[in-house]
């Protein structure tokens, strides 16, 4: 196994075909495959599944991009450090719950890294993809919520998936509604308040089991649920549904403006809200300044 077999590899994925990867790597095709075929045989695994329309990933194959990466980006940083070759493009990606801190961070983090060429991901998604995206190292960094209620099962499997849950604050439970909302002038809000305004809450696919529920209080029977995929989607149905949801309260009016608000909800619940890293990768130098800008986010709260 060879650092440019690596390479070759991870073009391959991004490309998505042989043909179009040979030509951005100035290799013949029979070349590059022979290469990509040679370093299956030596790991004694399939990395690609090759169709009419190109090839696609295998579940193998997803694993060890993820460490491919890894070892790319470090002979990257070590080349920046001893050789001075900054031509390599960085590459970083985060997957997260719907927390406006950790898009901050993000921001943050291009700011200071973003001079030169490169390839960030954000990817607010489903809470289990969360836990594979870090596991197969798809994403160096995981944010997510553990409470009484769901700590034993997360817990347990990202356990299993070979992480470390690292917490960063501890949230009482809010409510987010909009500013012309009916109840937006209450100090506090109980859940009889809410019982005849429509709940939004992110859902979590073929996985939406109350324990992978991004909100709190996931098992309470309501008489109006929406379910969305967005951010964008459920700020749009707070304000004109009079809807609400319920989360840690934490909210940027530099991101999502003045229109959405934050009000303390009467249970006693809490969120431990941390990020998740992989036990056998630790995070690069972009990684650790995202979690370092985590951590400053943290202490505001």
């Amino acid at each position: 196994m060879t650092l440019q077999q690596l390479k070759y590899v991870i073009t391959v994925a991004e490309k998505g075909s042989i043909s179009d990867a040979a030509k951005a790597l100035f290799l013949s095709q029979p070349s590059l495959t022979n290469s990509i075929r040679e370093l299956e045989q030596e790991m004694h695994l399939t990395i690609f599944t090759r169709t009419n329309r190109g090839v696609i990933v295998s579940k193998e194959g997803e694993i060890f991009l993820g460490y491919a990466r890894q070892v790319v980006e470090q002979a990257n940083l070590l080349e920046e450090r001893y050789l001075h070759q900054t031509g390599a493009k960085r590459h970083f990606c985060v997957s997260a719950q719907h927390y406006s801190f950790a898009v901050n961070a993000f921001v943050d983090v291009i700011k200071e890294y973003g001079d030169r060429d490169y390839e960030f991901s954000l990817r607010e998604t489903q809470t289990h993809e969360i836990i594979e995206d870090v596991s197969q190292l798809k994403s160096e960094i995981g944010v997510l919520y553990l409470n009484d209620f769901n700590e034993k099962v997360l817990s347990a499997m990202i356990r299993s998936h070979n992480l470390t849950f690292h917490s960063l604050f501890t949230a009482a439970p809010h409510v987010f509604i909009s500013s012309s909302h009916p109840l937006s002038q209450k100090r506090r809000l109980s859940l009889s308040d809410l019982e005849e305004f429509p709940y939004l809450s992110f859902e979590q696919g073929e996985y939406n089991s109350f324990y992978f529920s991004e909100e709190i209080l996931s098992t309470i029977e309501r008489k109006k649920t929406i379910r969305v995929r967005d951010r964008a989607t459920l700020f749009n149905l707070l304000i004109g549904l009079n809807g609400y949801t319920i989360c840690s309260g934490i909210i940027s009016a530099e991101l999502n403006g003045k229109t959405i608000i934050s009000l303390p909800l009467d249970v006693e619940d809490s969120m431990r809200i941390g990020y998740i890293t992989h036990r056998q990768a630790a995070p690069g130098p972009l990684g650790e300044a995202y979690i370092r800008y985590l951590r400053q986010y943290a202490q505001n709260y």
